[in-house]
């Protein structure tokens, strides 16, 4: 079990009530566009009050200062990509996939997901994920970068912590290949998703360097406060 399996609060849920409830409230209150996306958003990715209070207290203890270089880093530092560390008999990528997309066909092998459905957290689109050439179209994306992560601590850590980290569900989602590219190994001060995903993503960040013992820089805490302070609960 990683660092941060232990006492993590349970993963994303599709939830299809609260959209009945945002659609009634905002008609009856008139509310305008900027407030339907709000509401909109906080049903679609309800973060409760506790996460919230949580989030912020854990955000105030992490330790703060200045990246170290990237020297030495590369993606081998992490192990083999994708490595089967549950020991179920399938990737970790085919995992992430199989847990992330709805209407899921799996291979022959039960764990290949061969087609699925994403609805993407970074930036609210459908996708129709095919594996094959449309395979890049849905990536795996380390919610901490890995990149980002060395520099922040983990370039002290032995391989298998290393490996852990790589391979922790609770640091991976399934994302718009495009997107994942766009944010590349940037912090939540260099990059943040487009849609309402951004509080439950954070927070995730918050919760993965905290578990982990990886420390944040101010520019990165001003950034992961400031979102906090915007958050909606459900």
């Amino acid at each position: 079990m990683s660092p941060f399996q232990a006492g993590r609060p349970a993963g994303r849920r599709r939830r299809v009530w609260p959209w009945l409830l945002v659609v009634l409230v905002c008609a009856g209150l008139g509310l305008g566009a900027p407030q339907w996306a709000a509401a909109r958003d906080a049903a679609r990715f309800p973060v409760r009050a506790t996460d919230l209070a949580a989030g912020r207290q854990t955000l105030a203890a992490l330790e703060v200062r200045d990246r170290d270089p990237l020297d030495g880093y590369s993606r081998d530092e992490f192990g083999t990509a994708w490595a089967d560390i549950d020991q179920n008999g399938c990737d970790t990528r085919n995992d992430v996939l199989a847990r992330d997309l709805t209407d899921v066909v799996l291979d022959a092998d039960g764990c290949r997901v061969l087609t699925g459905t994403l609805d993407d957290p970074y930036t609210g689109e459908r996708i129709d994920f095919v594996r094959g050439e449309r395979s890049a179209e849905v990536q795996i994306d380390h919610v901490v970068a890995l990149a980002e992560a060395w520099r922040t601590g983990a370039a002290t850590w032995d391989d298998e912590r290393r490996l852990a980290l790589a391979n922790d569900p609770a640091n991976l989602l399934a994302v718009q290949g495009a997107a994942n590219q766009s944010k590349g190994a940037g912090d939540a001060a260099e990059w943040l998703p487009a849609s309402g995903y951004r509080c439950a993503y954070v927070l995730e960040q918050i919760r993965v360097k905290a578990a982990y013992g990886l420390w944040v820089t101010s520019d990165e805490q001003s950034a992961m406060a400031r979102v906090l302070a915007g958050c909606r609960t459900a």
